[in-house]
């Protein structure tokens, strides 16, 4: 039986079955082998695609300071809302979220109507020391987590909502509110409802809140809160960090779309035009290289896929030299070395010649060549858009600096 974890403001959930089918047909957060007839897609996200009608606005040049960009930056790339994240990565985030904390942002955070609205769940720490209640349901890295706060009505609530698809619907978890002050909101969990779009009526989560005593209970204190109203970070009466965005920068919307496979090119033509007036051309970096999406359907052989550099991982070195490495089973990987050239302003030939399958120090030569020619349509330090072989259109995320 699957179960769905939510830690949108740090609650968890005992297990509810119906919610198999749905958490299985999105558990594909492993690598996908070319499935037939459709996208090649190898990554998993937290990050989705949303409409303005739900609060999250999406344009080409969204407008963070500079201490809100360092943290944005630092997200990019991090699965899992941070389950996924590795100790650098968690290093960064966490100096970021303490320059913004030191900053304060708007003063009183509670008693601005910037803080009403939903919120999109961005990364979210998870510390050992979390309640039954707060580490919620398995499996929910899978779907869209968002937090709506109401502070100014008659019935003041907090509510995390997990967002299953537009075809599905999706779980809403409430809670009543109460200001203490200007930073601190209290909450207690009263209800849950499934909000489903095959049906035209709402199916109850069946919880006994008034069972659970005080751990349907806690806080939420807010950390900072950008003048935007774009940027919240929060921590929770269990230790928990949570950072949270109204509005997303064009990467953060390229890789939302990626997880959802939904508007995918619709997202990389946005972000490729927003790099069209800066100066200079874009470089294949240095580094690790993963690939994240492929316009690639199935093919016949998964060699002639890695050798022309279809899956997997590319590192690329200064001097020259490309490496397309592809994990395959029980500790076998496929190598495959060879060299690139400049031979425009952005374009590259690329000339792979040396191809095995090893296994710790040990390998077996595979008699493979393959060449061809590599437009770099985007490039960063985070993200790359590239189209290759046979004109597929690929992106990378960086995984390695070095």
């Amino acid at each position: 039986m699957a179960s769905i974890e939510i830690a949108a403001l740090g609650f968890r959930l005992s297990q509810f079955p119906a919610l198999s089918s749905i958490s299985n047909r999105n558990s594909g957060n492993s690598v996908q082998f070319f499935r037939k007839n459709s996208n090649f897609r190898i990554f998993s996200s937290s990050l989705t695609n949303e409409t303005e009608e739900e609060g999250i606005i999406s344009k080409p040049n969204c407008k963070f300071t500079e201490d809100e960009n360092r943290l944005v930056e630092a997200l990019i790339g991090i699965q899992g809302r941070g389950r996924s994240a590795s100790p650098q990565q968690l290093k960064e985030v966490e100096r970021a979220v303490q320059v913004l904390e030191d900053v304060k942002g708007v003063p009183e955070p509670t008693s601005s109507g910037l803080i009403e609205g939903r919120w999109r769940l961005m990364f979210t720490t998870r510390p050992g020391t979390a309640s039954p209640i707060q580490r919620t349901f398995v499996g929910v890295d899978f779907f869209n987590v968002f937090q709506e706060v109401y502070l100014r009505t008659n019935d003041p609530r907090v509510s995390n909502i997990v967002k299953f698809s537009d075809a599905v619907g999706e779980l809403k978890v409430e809670a009543v509110a109460s200001v203490r002050d200007g930073k601190r909101i209290l909450f207690q969990f009263d209800r849950a409802a499934f909000s489903l779009k095959f049906l035209p009526f709402k199916v109850p989560y069946p919880v006994p809140f008034r069972l659970l005593g005080d751990e349907a209970k806690g806080w939420l204190d807010t950390t900072y809160l950008s003048n935007s109203g774009n940027i919240r970070i929060s921590r929770g009466n269990k230790g928990t960090t949570f950072v949270l965005q109204k509005e997303i920068e064009p990467r953060q919307e390229l890789l939302s779309a990626i997880s959802t496979g939904i508007g995918v090119t619709e997202a990389i033509d946005k972000l490729i035009s927003t790099a069209q007036d800066k100066e200079g051309e874009p470089q294949l970096l240095e580094g690790e290289w993963t690939m994240i999406w492929s316009s690639q359907v199935e093919t016949d052989s998964w060699l002639e896929n890695a050798a022309n550099g279809l899956m997997g991982t590319q590192i690329i070195k200064k001097d020259g030299q490309l490496r397309f490495l592809v994990d395959i089973v029980l500790g076998f990987r496929f190598s495959m070395s060879g060299t690139f050239q400049k031979t425009g302003g952005k374009t590259y030939d690329l000339n792979m010649d040396d191809a095995a399958i090893i296994a710790g120090s040990f390998g077996l030569p595979v008699n493979l060549e393959s060449r061809f020619n590599l437009e770099l349509l985007y490039a960063d330090d985070k993200i790359r858009i590239t189209r290759g072989y046979n004109k597929i259109m690929f992106v990378h995320l960086r995984v390695d600096k070095s």
